[in-house]
């Protein structure tokens, strides 16, 4: 897919022929309190886990359900606030879909409803929040400098996905927090010969712009694992009897790939992501954790894995990665 959608581009400083240095590891950062990526967050997003908050921007009303998951993204926000202290939210998702090239959201303000069109009647959410614009700007100019075609997009009339909601609600409810959104160049979908090797290239001029703006930046992949899921829900959709993996060979998979992951490094994931993918059917084929680990530099630590469960069958993992070991909330 890259050879389709990408433009060939000689960065300055490097004669034709050379690789560009995607990929590698970043410059080490400058500890905890300076600029950079000092968090990278695998976020899913089902809506079930925004319905059984009930926060105020969501009108559906629920009993609760989905405790698990829904504790790991309450330690999750502990830590972005007390350990992180993030300037900017950035979060890749599956459902900003844009079948040519990569789109920045670089609208100041949206403010809208966002609604899941397989459930509005658990996902009706109304959002208001700010946009990091200078830093949307800079991922364009980066990523289109590597040979990505990216556009950033200024229509203040967005009516933004709800992945991209959803993640953000669940690590930041309070939305005071700046964002920027990326969108998904979905053809990985529908095109076999696709690869996530694009997605390494926009991880690289994600870090980029974030370390050019001398931001402090958490990433998150609004991603779930095995997505096979039931094609009916019971009657009150937050019965915890009715939720259990779609199989056990989606379960065991997912299991192989957060085993991995608690283990570290990273590196290995390049390859077991796409196995991963073939075996599930994974939301990680839409690239957003390829693209978060990618912009970290691929790094040599294990994830910490907040927690797991499964949202009508498919798999949900909330896992944190910090550039570098340090004590954790």
């Amino acid at each position: 897919m890259s050879r389709v959608f990408r433009v060939p581009v000689v960065p300055t400083g490097r004669s034709a022929g050379q690789p560009a240095p995607v990929g590698g590891p970043p410059p080490a950062p400058a500890g905890n309190s300076g600029p950079g990526i000092v968090a990278g967050c695998l976020s899913p997003h089902p809506p079930h886990l925004i319905y059984a908050e009930n926060p105020p921007q969501n009108e559906p009303r629920s009993t609760g359900g989905w405790e698990v998951l829904r504790w790991a993204y309450e330690r999750l926000r502990q830590r972005i606030r007390e350990v992180h202290r993030p300037d900017v939210l950035i979060v890749h998702a599956p459902h900003w879909i844009t079948m040519v090239g990569h789109h920045v959201n670089c609208a100041p303000n949206p403010r809208g409803v966002s609604v899941e069109p397989i459930f509005p009647h658990l996902f009706r959410y109304h959002y208001d929040f700010r946009t990091d614009v200078e830093l949307g700007e800079a991922i364009v100019e980066e990523a289109s400098g590597l040979g990505l075609v990216t556009r950033a997009m200024r229509d203040p009339r967005v009516r933004v996905d709800y992945a991209t909601i959803g993640a953000l609600h669940l690590v930041n409810p309070a939305w005071d927090i700046p964002v920027v959104s990326l969108s998904a160049n979905n053809n990985p979908y529908f095109y076999s010969d696709a690869s996530l090797e694009e997605m390494e290239v926009l991880g690289e001029a994600t870090r980029r712009a974030v370390e050019a703006t001398g931001r402090r930046a958490v990433l998150l992949a609004s991603n779930s694992l095995s997505h096979l899921h039931w094609h009916e829900e019971p009657e009150l959709p937050e019965d915890m009897e009715r939720e259990h993996p779609y199989n056990n060979h989606q379960y065991r998979w997912d299991m192989k790939l957060l085993e991995a992951i608690r283990r570290g490094p990273t590196a290995p994931l390049r390859g077991l992501i796409g196995e991963h993918i073939e075996a599930t059917a994974s939301e990680t084929k839409a690239g957003s954790l390829t693209w978060l680990l990618s912009a970290m530099g691929w790094p040599a630590v294990p994830g910490d894995v907040l927690g797991y469960g499964t949202i009508i069958g498919t798999g949900n993992a909330v896992v944190e990665w910090q550039p570098e070991r340090s004590h954790r909330g």
